[in-house]
């Protein structure tokens, strides 16, 4: 039980905090509550679809194939569809860490795992096609084209900063 407590305590002092102050402010605590409500329903909705597009990833997709497109020695080929598949990826950015937990189990190198995370945040399509609307196609196209190498930079950035057993232990947490 003390284990238990112990790994939830911040989730149970949060959860405490809230129901502590909805006495005092009550229609705050209610939108708190609506809130977290609807959070929890938005990712019912999906992360069980992913889920289930990793698993078939993770069976039809050869890990030697993984290699040879995004692994160690895939050059501007992995960079391009670590690009891609970042970009063309819907929903939130949480969704994106399983995908990169099921790349590393492939063999994929680190730096195209970044860029990949950072495309999926920041170059998404429907964002693209939403900014160029709203803002410009001027504005859109200069905010990827700015976007895009700097994903690049700092991916390689980070790959050159972390250590190699840093690297190492987080590809170990995936086997």
């Amino acid at each position: 039980m003390k284990k238990i407590l112990k790994k939830y305590q911040a989730f149970l002092l949060v959860s405490l905090t809230i129901i502590a102050y909805s006495f005092f402010n009550r229609e705050l605590g209610e939108k708190v509550f609506d809130t977290t409500l609807f959070q929890l329903k938005e990712m019912l909705l999906v992360i069980p679809p992913i889920f289930i597009l990793l698993g078939l990833l993770d069976v039809w997709v050869p890990k030697e194939t993984m290699v040879k497109y995004m692994g160690e020695k895939s050059g501007v080929k992995g960079i391009l569809l670590a690009l891609f598949i970042g970009s063309a990826a819907a929903g939130p950015l949480y969704g994106a860490f399983p995908v990169a937990a099921v790349f590393m189990k492939k063999g994929v190198k680190f730096s195209n795992i970044l860029i990949f995370l950072g495309a999926w945040s920041t170059t998404k399509i429907p964002m693209f096609l939403f900014e160029a609307a709203s803002l410009g196609t001027r504005f859109a196209v200069t905010r990827l084209l700015i976007d895009i190498p700097g994903i690049i930079l700092i991916a390689y950035v980070l790959n050159a900063l972390i250590p190699k057993q840093e690297v190492q232990k987080i590809y170990e947490k995936t086997e």
